[in-house]
């Protein structure tokens, strides 16, 4: 991903949980910030609707390419991210699958 790119989302929801979710991986073993699975599933939902509403303004007018391109580019990030906790979830559920009883 560009630099500039991952600059810009900083400010944005799914930005935001994406630097906390990397935050929290950094800090566990010092008892790091508790995973609040709510609280990311809303920032998820959030960040694909604000997308949608973006673009919706944009074809009637009433938005910038640049805000439009940020909110896409936010609600890619949420669901890369997204992607990435299901996969982590599915390897977790297949490693416990193989342990001998």
């Amino acid at each position: 991903m560009n630099v500039n790119v991952f600059n810009a989302l900083n400010s944005t929801n799914a930005g935001q949980s994406l630097l906390n979710a990397k935050k929290s991986q950094a800090d566990a073993g010092n008892g790091g910030a508790e995973f609040k699975p709510v609280e990311t599933a809303k920032d998820f939902t959030n960040a694909i609707a604000n997308s949608e509403r973006a673009a919706s303004a944009y074809m009637i007018g009433k938005a910038d390419p640049h805000s439009v391109v940020e909110a896409i580019a936010s609600a890619e990030l949420a669901v890369e991210t997204a992607v990435t906790v299901r996969n982590r979830v599915v390897e977790a559920y297949q490693e416990l699958l193989r342990m001998p009883i």
